[in-house]
């Protein structure tokens, strides 16, 4: 399978919806994410943005547009191939991870794609490389322990040394501080920030509900409404308080301090 060209993006959608019976999950989309990107996806419930995370999963197929993932075309490529390119968290896939299984064995095991050790090899190489991603996301120290008895913000850094393990082009972050405390979620974002930061680090692209979640370093940001872009572009030009107000359907101001985010409704 080829890899993306240095002009070519790595997800691009063009005039995609995706219908199911009498609804449109989402209508006419056009969005762009180069390798340099690191993206914030806001909306409300139902505005769009799981299926938004599917389609650039290789989970689900526009009905109707194209949808282009690292230089292939869905409906034209095997995804079973495509996909380990492709590092995911949700809640969906935390779901299936067994709370027996030791936290190792859960980020080790993302190098063949599937959720826990079964009777794969693993060489120097692939257990070096998880040590060295459990340290770097705080979870090192919980390698033998089950994954159902650490924190939920431990089990959301052990899920993205996971999605990290197979080197993916593209990382796609599902709500990685739904759940979280204060502690939790302000750890979480200066990791994310760190990363967002890092010259070699995969393009990104981060779903929430809360601007207060977006980490320092995010370039770009797509607001989402009923199943259609309200704005998209650099995040500087995108998140303001009108655009926010429009994609929440309530009056908000809108502060950002030291690269933070703060929306509160409007006075």
């Amino acid at each position: 399978m080829s890899s993306p060209t240095a002009d070519e993006a790595v997800v691009r959608m063009t005039g995609v919806d995706v219908v199911r019976g009498d609804n449109h999950l989402l209508r006419g989309v056009d969005w762009t994410v180069e390798a340099e990107h690191r993206w914030v996806v806001l909306g409300p419930n139902g505005a769009g943005k799981t299926t938004l995370m599917q389609l650039a999963a290789a989970q689900l197929h526009p009905t109707r547009g194209e949808v282009r993932l690292l230089g292939e075309t869905l409906g034209a490529v095997d995804v079973f191939e495509l996909r380990p390119r492709i590092g995911i968290t949700s809640a969906a896939l935390a779901q299936r991870i067994p709370p027996s299984e030791t936290t190792g064995d859960i980020v080790v095991s993302a190098g063949y794609a599937v959720v826990g050790r079964w009777r794969e090899r693993y060489d120097v190489h692939d257990l070096t490389r998880a040590g060295m991603l459990m340290q770097q996301w705080g979870v090192a120290q919980y390698a033998h322990r089950p994954f159902g008895t650490l924190s939920e913000g431990e089990r959301k850094r052990a899920q993205i040394a996971r999605a990290l393990m197979p080197d993916p082009e593209l990382l796609l972050l599902d709500e990685p501080g739904a759940g979280l405390d204060l502690g939790g979620r302000e750890d979480l974002v200066a990791r994310l920030s760190d990363l967002a930061k890092y010259h070699y680090a995969p393009a990104q692209v981060l779903v929430t509900h809360h601007v207060e979640e977006i980490p320092p370093g995010y370039t770009h940001a797509l607001l989402l409404r009923d199943g259609e872009v309200v704005t998209a572009g650099p995040a500087d030009d995108v998140l303001t308080p009108e655009a926010l107000s429009e994609t929440f359907g309530l009056a908000l101001s809108l502060e950002r301090r030291n690269g933070r985010f703060t929306a509160r409704r409007a006075a």
